[in-house]
């Protein structure tokens, strides 16, 4: 399998651009999964529901089984957050994962990067960012830093995207 990242601040279209770049990547024929950090605490199950009051009794995995999917819950219960490779390890074999968190992985990433919003970009603070998507008019020099800039994509621009996902996906 092979692992590429997409990095930015909250609200920048990450989410969006994986909506576009997911059916980009898997008309080519790549089988693709993804793993999202967040920071904030998640539930995808309910209170009330027998699979929640199940976890609450005080297991640590649950696998609830639908007739259109599954999932695993574990609780973590205090422990630390799980690596990234020891997500990746249980992930069924794909062409492709794609990453949106975890930015301390040293692994291939595209920032999504919208100056309209006010925030400064994560390059060069966070390792691996090798490009930017922005809808942004201007030139990565402008950016005015040390280091040299990165590759620079118009956000909108999802083949091209797709094209460097492709060629610098690394391989776990």
């Amino acid at each position: 399998m092979r692992v590429f990242g997409i990095a930015g601040h909250s609200g920048m279209g990450k989410t969006t651009l994986l909506e576009r770049l997911i059916p980009e990547l898997t008309g080519r024929g790549l089988s693709v999964s993804l793993i999202k950090h967040s920071h904030k605490s998640i539930d995808i199950d309910r209170p009330g529901k027998d699979s929640y009051r199940l976890r609450e009794a005080g297991c640590g995995e649950v696998v609830l089984l639908g007739n259109e999917r599954w999932a695993l819950m574990h609780e973590l219960r205090g422990a630390p957050e799980p690596s990234l490779d020891y997500l990746i390890r249980r992930l069924q074999p794909c062409d492709l994962v794609l990453v949106e968190g975890f930015k301390e992985g040293h692994f291939p990433k595209i920032e999504v990067w919208r100056p309209g919003l006010g925030r400064e970009t994560l390059w060069p603070q966070w390792p691996g960012i090798m490009a930017i998507a922005s809808d942004a008019n201007s030139n990565p020099a402008d950016l005015q830093r040390d280091e040299p800039a990165p590759v620079w994509f118009d956000l909108a621009d999802t083949r091209a995207i797709a094209d460097c996902v492709v060629e610098h996906a690394m391989a776990v």
